[in-house]
C-alpha cells in the first residue's frame, strides 16, 4: 500500500471516464424507457451499481503496488487461461456461446479479465527477455502468450475479442522496438487468410511478400518458413470459412453488401446508419429517438449504444464522446511514454490498446465501417464486466501515472 499524495495523482483520466460511464447510463435508460418489460427500463440501474463496484475495484487496483502485476504477472495470466479452459465446460450458454459464469441474475464474462491478465504477462516477456527479436524461440513464445488465450476465446465462439489480443500482440510489439516490416511479416499469415478468398488477391499478396523478403535480404530459413506459414493460412481458408458459424458468415457477407439481407443480418447495420444518420448536426433531443424509442434497432442498449447518441445528440454530441475518448488515448500513450518502468510502460501500452481497438472498432461497425463484431464501446455499452474491465484499465494508467519515476 501507499501513501496517497494528491498533488500526484491524474485526476483528469478519472474524471473522463466518470463522464463516459454517466453517457453510457444516460444512453442506456434511454435505449430501454419504453420498453414493454418492466424489468429492460430498470436496467440503467443495474448499470449503475456495476458503476459503484467498477470505481471500488479501480481504487483497489490503483493503490496495489506495480511491482506485485510485475511479479504475479504469469501467475495471473495462467489462471485467466484456466479460467477461459473451463467457462468452455461450464459456462452460460447465450445466443450458441458460451462465454459467461452467471449466478444471482449476475454474469461475469472471464474473457474481458483475460485481456488485462495477458497484458501483463506479454509485458513481463518484452522488458525482461534477452534474446533477439528475430530469434525464432523469441518470437514462439510472444506469439504463444497471445495465441493461447486467443484460441480458447475463439473457441467460445467470440471473434471481436480475439480481434482484441491481436491488436495488443501488434501494439506491444511495435512499443517494444520491432521495425515494422517485421510486424508486417507477423500478421502477414492473417492478411493471407483474408486474401485467400479469392486467389487473384492471394496471388498478388504471395508476390508481394516475394518481393519484400528477396528485398530485405533476411536469413533463408526465416525466409522460407514466413512464406511456408502464409502459404498454409491461405491453404486453410475454406476449411476455416466452412467452420464459421452462420451469423459469423452472414456478417461478413452483410457487411460487404448490407443489403443483400435488408430484413435480416444486414438489419442492424441498415437500422443503425438510419439512426446516426437522422440526428444530423444537433440531434433529435434527449428520449426522442424515434429509431430508438421504437426498438427498431436491436442490441441498442449494448453493440450499438453508439447508434442511441448519434440519433439524439448528432454529430455533436458524437464529436464530444470521440474527443472524451481521444482524451484517454493520448493519455495513456504519454504515461506509457514517461514511465521509466520498462513493464509498467508495457502494460500502459497495452491497456491504452484495449481501450483505443474496442472504441474504434464498436463505432466502425454502428456507422458501417467494419463488420459487425459484438465488442462493446468502453465504460459506454450496457455490460458489467466490460465497465468492470474498463475501470480496472484506469485503475492501471492512474498507478502507473502515480508511480512513474519508479524503475
Amino acid at each position: 500500500m501507499i501513501k496517497f499524495r494528491s498533488e500526484d495523482f491524474d485526476s483528469s483520466l478519472l474524471v473522463t471516464a466518470l463522464i463516459l460511464s454517466l453517457i453510457g447510463i444516460l444512453l442506456i435508460y434511454s435505449a430501454k424507457h419504453y420498453s414493454t418489460f418492466v424489468a429492460e427500463r430498470g436496467i440503467y440501474l443495474k448499470q449503475l451499481g456495476w458503476l459503484f463496484l467498477s470505481f471500488c475495484a479501480c481504487a483497489i487496483v490503483f493503490f496495489i503496488p506495480l511491482r506485485f502485476y510485475e511479479a504475479f504477472s504469469y501467475v495471473l495470466y495462467f489462471m485467466a487461461v484456466g479460467t477461459l479452459l473451463i467457462i468452455l465446460i461450464f459456462g452460460s450458454s447465450k445466443m450458441g456461446a458460451a462465454r459467461w459464469f452467471s449466478s444471482g441474475g449476475f454474469n461475469i464474462q472471464p474473457s474481458e479479465f483475460a485481456k488485462i491478465a495477458t497484458v501483463f504477462a506479454l509485458s513481463r516477456y518484452l522488458a525482461y527477455s534477452k534474446r533477439s527479436i528475430y530469434s525464432f524461440r523469441w518470437l514462439g513464445v510472444v506469439m504463444g502468450i497471445v495465441l493461447l488465450p486467443t484460441l480458447l476465446i475463439l473457441k467460445q465462439p467470440d471473434l471481436g475479442t480475439s480481434l482484441v489480443f491481436l491488436a495488443i500482440l501488434i501494439s506491444m510489439l511495435f512499443w517494444a522496438g520491432v521495425p515494422i516490416f517485421y510486424l508486417f511479416l507477423i500478421v502477414s499469415p492473417f492478411i493471407s487468410l483474408i486474401c485467400a478468398f479469392h486467389w487473384a488477391a492471394w496471388a498478388a499478396f504471395f508476390l508481394l511478400l516475394v518481393f519484400l523478403l528477396y528485398r530485405l535480404r533476411l536469413n533463408f530459413l526465416f525466409s522460407v518458413s514466413f512464406l511456408l506459414l502464409n502459404l498454409a493460412f491461405g491453404m486453410i481458408t475454406p476449411l476455416i470459412w466452412n467452420r464459421l458459424y452462420d451469423y459469423q458468415k452472414d456478417r461478413i457477407i452483410v457487411f460487404l453488401d448490407p443489403g443483400k439481407d435488408p430484413r435480416g443480418a444486414g438489419y442492424q447495420i441498415i437500422q443503425s446508419k438510419i439512426a446516426i444518420g437522422s440526428g444530423a448536426l444537433l440531434g433529435k433531443g434527449y428520449l426522442r429517438g424515434t429509431q430508438t424509442k421504437l426498438a427498431f434497432l436491436p442490441h441498442q442498449h449494448t453493440d450499438f449504444v453508439f447508434s442511441v447518441l448519434g440519433e439524439e445528440f448528432g454529430f455533436c454530441g458524437a464529436l464530444v464522446l470521440l474527443g472524451l475518448f481521444s482524451f484517454l488515448i493520448i493519455k495513456g500513450i504519454m504515461i506509457a511514454h514517461k514511465t521509466r518502468n520498462a513493464f509498467s510502460s508495457n502494460v500502459a501500452l497495452g491497456v491504452t490498446t484495449i481501450l483505443a481497438f474496442q472504441m474504434l472498432v464498436n463505432i466502425g461497425m454502428a456507422v458501417g465501417f467494419l463488420p459487425v463484431t459484438g465488442l462493446p464501446l468502453p465504460f459506454v455499452s450496457y455490460g458489467g464486466s466490460s465497465l468492470l474491465s474498463s475501470w480496472i484499465l484506469v485503475g492501471l494508467l492512474l498507478a502507473i501515472h502515480y508511480r512513474w519515476y519508479e524503475y
